[in-house]
């Protein structure tokens, strides 16, 4: 359990991270403690003006108070005295434990036993620590434990209450615990009973770094660039786009920016690297301009009648190459390339609008991902996302979108129909929209900055209806989208990281509803001449009734003149060149209903 603060530490330890400064503070009054979080971190402590490993951070915490050495266990080196290679931290090792540590073999939990027990109740005047590294490992399942597994922990539980301070000369001279740390990755991983109600036993958070460690990381790290005088607003941006990494990965990032020759004021493109794993970045390629301006002209034709939303959203698209989105915050953001907010009725071309700005950026479709968000309306379905949390079924496996992206950061997202997920699932594009990150179930993160997020929703389509004027249908629709977030479904802050992101389709006109007809009318005709190497040609007077068939029912848009052609010319269409033979040519002279039948007759 935590217990209250101790008093606040000497300036012994001023500027060490606070979670070693309260271990410090307390050593009077707990012999144990609980260390779980970011272990594997490096930790800065600016008046020393470098970075520790956790090891050495408590060593040096530890020895200003007087502590001659520190045992450090794991399961796979066994016992190792620290600091190593110090004659006199063996000497007391060797004095408190009654004989010389074996460094050369890993003792059975009952051998552990012992090295605990002459530590935690020592014969002699000597203060030292006894830290067991990978303790997440020791039991298989902590709430079903092995006999020796059982008999271990039950041993510690009592050693925390029967420990007894140690009294020393020195800086501290008055009773201090010799303390037993275990470091675990988190609290559940040890026995519950070990630590509930037990003020023997604290439990200390080792948190992630904060922005103002990150920023004097930074100016740390870019001395390995030879500047005498880095500039404060580079490793700022460098501190800035590490937001979601640890010291120890900054570290690895200049490594990595070294070894490449990337000079100071491009160390936010080593971190792209290092986060995402890739080398190209899509977004810079010298291309990419000229083929977004091609597609201000292909692009309509493909998105047959909506000029604003195909404006706006190439607009979009625009700021998301040149890097602008978010460009009014104070600082870079690790948000993702684009949001896009598709809203209007069924079949108008949204679902169309997202493969055709994918294959526009990427060069091709297959960076289009899409999720169909009915069926994500039960709470539990978030698990598919991003993978089922340890101990539950498919923990292994990970999340469909974090594994996605993981693998391919360069991808526009399509999640369909918004609205229909359960409103816990859309949590987590909160934290995507804001942070620009999720992690999944086994603690892998996925980083979407380099992705577009489209989201569609039908939301407000039952109050407008086909020639309405634009601004009544974009005003009612955008309307219903507010309420719904704000008042339904009571996230405001979703729709603000929307924000004019929101792009309204209109209703199919029946212009563009002969435009679409005529271009899913050739794409039977492609296909046919594909599938069996036939050339099908329709005569005037049958494209002419089909076109009337096809578009009388304008609200149900693109996807009802497909229904529509499906159930009027493909079907009857199939008939008869299933009861025909091979040929070069096959013209459609006729087409007739037959009551609820379609007949076409073939020359």
């Amino acid at each position: 359990m935590t217990t209250q603060p101790g008093p606040p530490d000497d300036t012994r330890l001023a500027g060490f991270p606070a979670f070693v400064r309260e271990l410090d503070a307390t050593l009077s009054v707990h012999p144990q403690y609980v260390l779980w979080g970011n272990l594997h971190d490096s930790f800065l402590v600016p008046q020393e003006g470098r970075l520790f490993p956790l090891r050495d951070l408590l060593w040096e915490t530890l020895r200003r108070s007087g502590y001659s050495f520190m045992i450090v266990y794991d399961q796979v080196d066994g016992l190792r005295v620290h600091p190593a290679d110090d004659r006199a931290a063996a000497d007391a090792a060797a004095s408190l434990f009654g004989s010389r540590v074996d460094e050369r073999k890993v003792p059975s939990l009952e051998g552990l036993r012992t090295y605990l027990g002459s530590l935690a109740r020592p014969t002699r005047p000597i203060r030292a620590a006894f830290v067991i590294d990978y303790a997440s490992r020791i039991a298989r399942n902590p709430t079903e434990l092995e006999p020796a597994e059982k008999d271990f922990f039950v041993f510690c539980e009592k050693l925390s209450r029967t420990a007894t301070p140690v009294r020393t000369d020195g800086e501290r001279p008055k009773p201090l615990y010799n303390p037993v740390i275990w470091l675990a990755r988190r609290p559940g991983d040890l026995p519950p009973w070990l630590t509930a109600d037990n003020d023997g036993v604290r439990e200390i958070s080792v948190p992630r770094p904060h922005l103002g460690d990150r920023q004097q990381t930074a100016r740390l790290l870019a001395r390995a660039f030879e500047a005498t005088d880095p500039s404060v607003d580079v490793t700022d941006d460098f501190a800035q786009e590490a937001e979601g990494l640890t010291l120890q990965a900054m570290i690895e990032v200049t490594r990595l920016a070294k070894e490449r020759d990337v000079a100071l004021e491009d160390l936010p493109d080593a971190v792209r690297t290092y986060k995402l794993g890739v080398l190209d970045n899509p977004w810079k390629r010298e291309h990419l301009r000229r083929r977004i301006v091609d597609g201000e002209q292909r692009v309509p034709s493909r998105v047959v009648g909506q000029p604003q939303a195909v404006t706006k959203t190439l607009d979009i698209l625009k700021r998301a190459v040149l890097g602008l989105s978010g460009a009014q915050a104070a600082r870079a953001s690790s948000r993702p390339r684009g949001v896009l907010f598709f809203a209007g009725p069924t079949g108008v071309g949204k679902t169309e609008l997202a493969k055709a700005i994918t294959s526009l950026v990427f060069g091709n479709e297959d960076a289009y991902l899409r999720f169909d968000m009915s069926e994500f309306s039960a709470e539990h379905a978030g698990d598919r996302l991003i993978g089922s949390p340890p101990g539950y079924v498919g923990f292994e496996a990970g999340g469909e979108l974090t594994n996605a992206v993981r693998e391919d950061p360069f991808r526009v997202i399509l999640f369909d129909e918004i609205e229909k997920a359960h409103p816990r699932i859309l949590d987590k594009f909160l934290q995507i929209l804001e942070d620009g990150r999720l992690t999944d179930g086994r603690g892998n993160t996925a980083f979407f900055s380099e992705s577009v997020l489209v989201f569609t929703s039908n939301l407000g389509t039952r109050g407008v209806r086909p020639g309405m004027p634009y601004e009544d249908l974009e005003s009612s629709i955008r309307g219903a989208v507010t309420e719904h977030f704000t008042t339904e479904l009571n996230r405001p802050e979703l729709l603000n990281r929307f924000g004019d992101n929101i792009v309204i389709f209109d209703f199919i006109g029946p212009e563009a509803a002969g435009r679409i007809f005529d271009l899913q009318l050739a794409n039977i005709c492609r296909r046919v001449s594909d599938e069996h190497h036939m050339k099908l040609l329709l005569s005037d007077e049958v494209t002419a009734t089909l076109r009337d068939w096809c578009t009388s029912e304008l609200d149900k848009g693109g996807r009802g003149i497909g229904m529509a052609l499906e159930s009027f010319f493909i079907n009857p269409l199939a008939r008869a060149l299933f009861d025909r033979g091979p040929a070069a040519e096959v013209t459609v002279t006729d087409i007739r209903r037959e009551g609820n039948i379609t007949v076409v007759d073939l020359r």
